[in-house]
């Protein structure tokens, strides 16, 4: 039976940040991820929007975030000249009516003594930054114009895999089906079924980490959450608007520029989310849900065509909505970097450096992220994300 040092169940941005900065930092150990489909077509990150923005209201989401940027911003000396991902730098805009302008500052004082350059524009400084908008039912908007946009989640996931793979880094196209657990996780067999020893497991199994988690006799609440994205073609769109930022409306739609077209979202509520996981489009949300808010925001928008689309599927924390970071409480080599909820290919990096971390020394060393373990979980005590768009 072979034997790894560390195993890594998944290949996305999570886990290969966290091989990638076992390497970096130091580790000398054996180093293998476990990811069945290595085309990564219904990979959380590969199907991301590929957002980044410092506009959380929880210190640690934006010290995450801060340490994607600045990846971004150093790419090319980190993985070479030829390093690109497409980097948009149009902000974020959230809107708030005037019940959410008082979360939408004491938000914004938080981003600001943590270094974000974000701004709260009301009245006609709104109207006036953003035209195309109509501000009917809104008293604010939260801006990031620098450090905040969007890029493409799957060539910063290759970057970082193919960086990991050269530094002595195993990828094995095979999926996790069993882990042994006896208060430390012995082995894990793989669908074909071979067997490992392992001397520590991490968990970066995306949303597929709540059944990862069950293969050890573990509970995690995380499993899939499934989002449609639809591609939209408008024609009279202004230029402001078509490089304007990510929008999220009060009504939970958002959208932002993807070449000449746009993309479109919202938000489900708990009743409207969809029960069966597949990967199956619902082309009716377009024009039942989204079209009819967004008409009404973006006047604009009335005149539009749907001319494509896909699912994806978050990492759903179902108790709060924020990612679980660190060692499993009562499994000491297991490792955890699940449920972001919508924002792990922007804090993927930062995740996997900490897990790295706690594996070569035993404690968070860049930043604390002890408030972001399952021992939350377990006392019952949430974490809440106020800005989970």
């Amino acid at each position: 039976m072979t034997h790894i040092d560390v195993a890594i169940a998944g290949g996305g941005i999570v886990g290969s940040s966290t091989a990638y900065y076992l390497r970096k930092n130091g580790f000398k150990g054996s180093i293998a991820m476990f990811e069945q489909d290595t085309s990564f077509k219904h990979a959380c990150t590969s199907l991301s929007w590929g957002g980044i923005r410092q506009q959380f209201s929880t210190p640690e989401n934006i010290l995450l975030s801060q340490f994607g940027l600045r990846l971004i911003r150093n790419l090319k000396e980190e993985f070479g000249a030829d390093a690109e991902i497409g980097f948009k730098e149009s902000g974020y805009l959230v809107l708030a009516t005037e019940k959410g302008v008082e979360v939408l500052e004491e938000n914004q004082r938080l981003q600001a003594s943590m270094g974000a350059d974000t701004v709260v524009l009301k009245g006609e400084e709104l109207a006036k930054r953003f035209p195309w908008i109509n501000f009917d039912g809104i008293a604010a908007g939260s801006f990031g114009p620098k450090n905040e946009g969007y890029f493409d989640p799957y060539s910063l996931m290759t970057l970082v895999r193919k960086a990991a793979l050269a530094r002595d880094v195993t990828l094995v196209q095979q999926a996790v089906t069993a882990v042994k657990n006896d208060g430390q996780i012995r082995s894990i067999t793989l669908a074909n079924g071979e067997e490992y020893t392992v001397g520590a497991l991490v968990n970066a199994a995306g949303a597929g980490a709540g059944a990862l988690a069950a293969m050890a006799g573990l509970e995690m609440p995380v499993s899939p959450a499934k989002r449609y994205v639809y591609v939209i073609d408008c024609p009279d769109a202004p230029e402001g608007l078509r490089k304007g930022p990510l929008t999220f409306d009060v009504s939970g739609d958002y959208f932002r520029p993807e070449g000449r077209n746009f993309i479109w979202s919202f938000t489900p509520s708990d009743d409207e989310e969809p029960k069966v996981k597949d990967w199956e489009m619902d082309e009716s949300w377009f024009e039942s849900k989204v079209w009819p808010g967004l008409a009404h925001r973006v006047p604009v928008f009335e005149a539009v065509k749907m001319v494509g689309g896909w699912v994806g599927h978050y990492d759903y924390n179902w108790f709060d909505q924020n990612g679980i970071i660190g060692r499993h409480p009562q499994v000491p080599n297991f490792y955890l970097g699940n449920g972001f909820s919508g924002h792990g290919i922007q804090q993927g990096p930062a995740t996997g450096n900490a897990i790295s971390e706690l594996i070569i020394h035993g404690g968070f060393k860049t930043m604390d992220l002890t408030r972001m373990g399952l021992e939350r979980i377990q006392r019952k005590e949430p974490l809440f994300e106020k800005n989970i768009f």
